[in-house]
C-alpha cells in the first residue's frame, strides 16, 4: 500500500463482510453475487466519478473475476492473484490433485465439526494450511497470530466458513442479487494481470485462461512463492502491480 500511495494512488483495503472489526451478520449474504455487490457499492462510494484499480488475492480474486465481469465500467485495470477463473476452478473439481489441494472446501460443508477443528489446539488447522500452501521453510508467525486472533472474535469464524458453505448450497444464496449472478459469467472487459506463486499448484490452472477476457490479459509466475505470494515475495508482487497499472 505505501508503494502504491507513493505513486499517487489512493489505496483502500477493506475488511470483507464478517471479518473483525466489521460486523458479522447472520449466516447469509455470503454467496459470491452478494459479495460482488458489496464491493461494487464500496467502489462506487469511494470513486463515483472515475474508474478504479482493483487488486485481489484468494477470496479477493474470486470476487474480483465476477466483479470485473459484472461492472467493467467501474474499473480501469486489475491484478488477480492465486486463484484461477471460476470456469477453470469448475474444471479442476474433476482432477484428484486439485480436489486434494482444496480439501477444505468440502470439509467446511459439514456442520459443527469444522468449527471445532479450527478452534482445537490454538487453531493448529491454520498452521497446517499455511505450511501446506507456502514454500518450504517460509514462516510468518506474527501474521498467523493476527489471523487466529481475528478468527477468535465473536461471529468471525462462522462468517468465514459461511463463504465456503454458500459456494455449494443454493439455499444460502441471496435472491436479491440474481441480476448480478446473471452477469458474472460474461467475458471480462477490464485489462487484467494474473499472478500466481510458482510453487502453488493452482498456477497450472491459470496459464491458459486468456479466453475469458475481451481485454488485455497477462499471466505471470512469481518465483519462490506459494499461495500467499504477496507475503512471501512482497517486493516482486508490488513491482508487478506498479508496472501493470502504469501501463
Amino acid at each position: 500500500m505505501p508503494a502504491l500511495a507513493a505513486q499517487g494512488y489512493r489505496v483502500v483495503a477493506p475488511f470483507l463482510k464478517g471479518y473483525a472489526p466489521t460486523d458479522a451478520p447472520a449466516v447469509s449474504g455470503y454467496d459470491k453475487a452478494a459479495l460482488v455487490d458489496d464491493i461494487s457499492a464500496l467502489v462506487r462510494q469511494l470513486s463515483p466519478d472515475q474508474p478504479s484499480y482493483f487488486v485481489g488475492q484468494d477470496w479477493g480474486a474470486i470476487i474480483g473475476y465476477a466483479l470485473l465481469a459484472t461492472y467493467p465500467e467501474r474499473f480501469k485495470s486489475a491484478v488477480l492473484m492465486a486463484v484461477p477463473h471460476p470456469a477453470e476452478v469448475a474444471k479442476s473439481l474433476l482432477i484428484p490433485k486439485h480436489l486434494h489441494r482444496s480439501f477444505h472446501w468440502w470439509f467446511f460443508q459439514m456442520k459443527d465439526l469444522p468449527e471445532a477443528a479450527l478452534r482445537h489446539d490454538d487453531m493448529a488447522f491454520i498452521d497446517y494450511l499455511w505450511s501446506y500452501w507456502t514454500t518450504e521453510g517460509y514462516t510468518d508467525e506474527a501474521h498467523i497470530r493476527s489471523v487466529k486472533d481475528t478468527l477468535k472474535q465473536p461471529g468471525v469464524l462462522s462468517a468465514s466458513l459461511a463463504y465456503y458453505r454458500a459456494m455449494f448450497d443454493a439455499s444460502k444464496t441471496d435472491p436479491t442479487h440474481d441480476s448480478v449472478r446473471a452477469l458474472m459469467s460474461r467475458p471480462i472487459r477490464v485489462p487484467t494481470l494474473a499472478l500466481c506463486g510458482a510453487d502453488d499448484l493452482r498456477a497450472e490452472l491459470m496459464h491458459d485462461q486468456g479466453g475469458y477476457f475481451e481485454a488485455p490479459y497477462t499471466f505471470k509466475l512469481i518465483d519462490r512463492a506459494g499461495h500467499f505470494l504477496h507475503r512471501e515475495q512482497p517486493q516482486a508482487v508490488t513491482q508487478q502491480i506498479l508496472d501493470w497499472f502504469a501501463r
